[in-house]
């Protein structure tokens, strides 16, 4: 139709055949041909007479039908055909041969697509995007919030509304929150799946951090956790472009309407708790969701069990459990940080960068994509985990040590000997730490003999220098041999390396 005009002029004054007018307008030659023929027949020479002018006054003079005028024929069902596009596999040519079946005189296929571009016009002014039945889920944020407030200090704590749309059916599942952190993001996204009874398979996000690390046009990296929660169910994540709103058209219309039917109604209320609020907001997403739509006459919830339930995939049977991703690197003590605690891994890996997963309950340790250990997450004061093969051979061996083996085997050497050792193992915070010098104290055996080892512990004793260089020095200067004089009142001070007395400085 757009054409007509450069046909007929191509053809009325030039005199160019319906091939050559066909290449020039790019329209098939039986279109020329039909064109042509309605002007020969009503008449029309080139220049087109003033009355014609008009784009609408040709079309109507040409494609007139006397007999039946078009108005007469029976139009379809322009809402239900806008929804059932909405459907895998249903095209426009399919739904004009079910509706051409029904009425044989109905409207021809040009006229079918034209009529149903103008009304879908009037859904909406911006470039349409066709959503697929369970095809989609658009994820956001609201940008405003509702106070709640604490009934003992007073103070006011903004939560906004996580919203999760379906881009086909437009159901909304909102929930008030009080953060935009991982372990929200990640709640909010399985009671939204679980709501809506299925999983889409593309979601749509915006760019915020705990759900993409590093925002990119066409290679985002998504935060590991996020990435770990689509591939619990199945799913593909496609974030919104920076600053390209329309990407998730859905997510802002559906953030505009919760905040009108949600927060705007709440304005005059006052809230002292999360689940206060919860609880106020849930009969008003209801709401939200059977209010009629405009101009599909249908709710969202109608358009959801009919269109969209059977399209979206099944929940796995397991809920995602959350869990946090790092990548931290394997000290020289082959033990990885995570929560100021401390979890072994082999050796041999030393300096390599490994994948950390934490849960509630779990550290799973992984390397070039294979999981080489887990330990039980700690939570008390053992701050060290160590599995014994992960450790050298030499270690394990010194591993086999314990505090009271330790004590009973200086006491071999002599009392003093065992009470040292059990002093340099109390001053530290873990008796772990002293291992090392207890050890060295017992291995002196092999240059002194033990009446020597218990006079030099005896003298770090009274001189309360508890460690193992102090009974070394001893041993190597012969003090052991040599009295020490402490005054009376210097033995109700508690024995610690710090404290020698007044006799230490003359």
């Amino acid at each position: 139709m757009r054409k007509l005009r450069e046909v007929l002029r191509l053809s009325l004054a030039i005199g160019l055949g319906p091939r050559a007018i066909s290449r020039s307008c790019e329209v098939s030659s039986s279109t020329v041909s039909g064109y042509v023929w309605r002007a020969r027949a009503a008449g029309l020479t080139w220049p087109l007479p003033p009355e014609l002018g008009d784009d609408a006054a040709l079309e109507g003079l040409l494609f007139a039908n006397p007999g039946r005028p078009a108005a007469s024929r029976p139009e379809p069902d322009w809402a239900r055909i806008h929804l059932e596009l909405r459907k895998k596999h249903v095209t426009k040519a399919l739904l004009w041969e079910e509706y051409k079946s029904e009425h044989p005189d109905g409207l021809q296929y040009s006229q079918f697509c034209d009529k149903y571009a103008r009304f879908a016009e009037t859904v909406t002014v911006s470039m349409r995007q066709t959503h697929r039945a369970g095809e989609k889920m658009f994820i956001d944020f609201s940008g405003d919030g509702i106070d709640i407030v604490d009934p003992l200090t007073g103070v006011c704590t903004v939560a906004k509304l996580f919203i999760a749309v379906l881009g086909a059916s437009n159901l909304t599942y909102v929930e008030p929150v009080l953060s935009e952190d991982l372990l929200t993001w990640t709640s909010c996204h399985v009671r939204a799946l679980e709501y809506f009874g299925g999983v889409a398979e593309i979601w749509v996000p915006d760019n915020l951090k705990s759900g993409v690390k590093s925002p990119d046009r066409y290679e985002p990296e998504l935060n590991p956790t996020y990435a770990e929660l689509a591939r619990h169910y199945q799913a593909a994540v496609i974030p919104a472009r920076v600053r390209k709103p329309k990407d998730k058209a859905k997510a802002e219309q559906a953030v505009l309407l919760a905040e009108r039917w949600i927060l705007a109604a709440l304005r005059n209320r006052t809230f002292f708790s999360l689940e206060e609020l919860r609880e106020a907001v849930k009969p008003l997403g209801e709401k939200l969701n059977n209010r009629p739509m405009k101009k599909l006459q249908k709710s969202r919830r109608q358009v959801f069990e009919d269109l969209e339930r059977a399209a979206l995939k099944a929940l796995p049977a397991r809920r995602y459990e959350f869990a946090r991703w790092s990548r931290p690197k394997l000290y020289i003590d082959y033990h990885v940080e995570f929560d100021e605690h401390f979890y072994s891994a082999p050796y041999q890996l030393v300096g390599e960068r490994l994948d950390l997963r934490a849960t509630e309950t779990t550290i799973e340790l992984f390397f070039k994509g294979r999981r080489i250990t887990s330990h039980a997450r700690s939570y008390g004061t053992e701050k060290y985990l160590t599995k014994p093969e992960h450790m050298p051979k030499a270690h394990q061996a010194q591993a086999q040590w314990t505090p009271v083996r330790l004590v009973n085997w200086a006491k071999k050497t002599g009392p003093a000997t065992a009470k040292l050792v059990e002093e340099i193992m109390r001053q530290r915070a873990h008796p772990q730490q002293g291992f090392k010098a207890c050890l060295g104290i017992l291995h002196l055996s092999r240059h002194y003999e033990d009446e020597r080892i218990e006079a030099a512990c005896a003298r770090a004793l009274r001189m309360r220098a508890c460690s193992y260089k102090s009974v070394a020095a001893i041993l190597k200067n012969n003090l052991d041999r040599e009295a020490v004089e402490i005054e009376d009142r210097q033995t109700s001070l508690p024995l610690h390396g710090n404290v020698r007395g007044s006799g230490y400085y003359h």
